[in-house]
């Protein structure tokens, strides 16, 4: 379930945050600043009060179902709290920034001529976005998916509050050692294996662009 769940934030994370990034990046630079600004206001509160603030929308009687009851377009609660969407979704709201920001980066730093270039040799928007867009900006890419899978897998502020305790996560259950059940070498263990798979992770990323400079500095 870590996994799964890690994954399907980082993926939603991508699919929203990199169009946010490709916008940004296309206005003019005084409206940059003010957008990336706005990126950053979240971090300003606690994780945890944000996290709570989910709970008021996804609730029984919160703002989404509120609405729909109201309308008659559903007679019942949609019971999304305590289920894996919930938590899903608070982690995609948390670690949506750290996506932004890297892919940002990268596409602040993109020659547009070279999309004018293949748009004059007759390739769609499309074409222009999946050759020459993402291709160069693939670094920025990485680095925000490992930015945003990292805390996910060891997250539990989410999978406890949206989650209700009864879908852990890797992150939880460590927690739960410590914490409670007071079974600290077990909870040690956890933790060693979530950080030998973060460190492997971050080996491969690492090698591979290194082998990538390398290909790139010998042609």
């Amino acid at each position: 379930r870590s996994f799964q769940l890690s994954i399907m934030a980082t993926l939603i994370c991508l699919i929203f945050g990199f169009p946010v990034a490709y916008y940004i990046t296309l206005q003019p630079e005084h409206r940059r600043n003010i957008y990336i600004y706005l990126i950053t206001i979240p971090f300003w509160t606690n994780l945890l009060i944000r996290t709570f603030a989910w709970i008021i929308i996804l609730g029984r009687g919160g703002l989404i179902e509120t609405p729909l009851l109201k309308l008659g377009i559903i007679e019942d609660s949609l019971k999304m709290m305590y289920t894996d969407g919930a938590i899903a979704i608070g982690l995609t709201y948390s670690y949506l920034p750290l996506m932004v920001l890297p892919i940002y980066a990268s596409l602040e730093k993109l020659d547009f001529r070279l999309l004018e270039a293949a748009s004059d040799l007759y390739a769609s928007r499309w074409q222009v976005m999946t050759k020459v867009v993402i291709p160069l900006c693939k670094p920025g890419i990485i680095a925000g998916c490992i930015l945003v899978f990292i805390p996910c897998i060891g997250a539990f502020i989410a999978p406890n509050l949206l989650g209700g305790g009864k879908n852990l996560m890797l992150g939880s259950l460590v927690q739960f050692q410590f914490a409670s059940a007071r079974n600290w070498p077990f909870g040690s263990a956890i933790s060693m294996l979530l950080l030998a798979a973060v460190v492997v992770a971050l080996v491969i990323y690492a090698r591979s662009a290194k082998k990538k400079e390398y290909i790139q500095g010998a042609t």
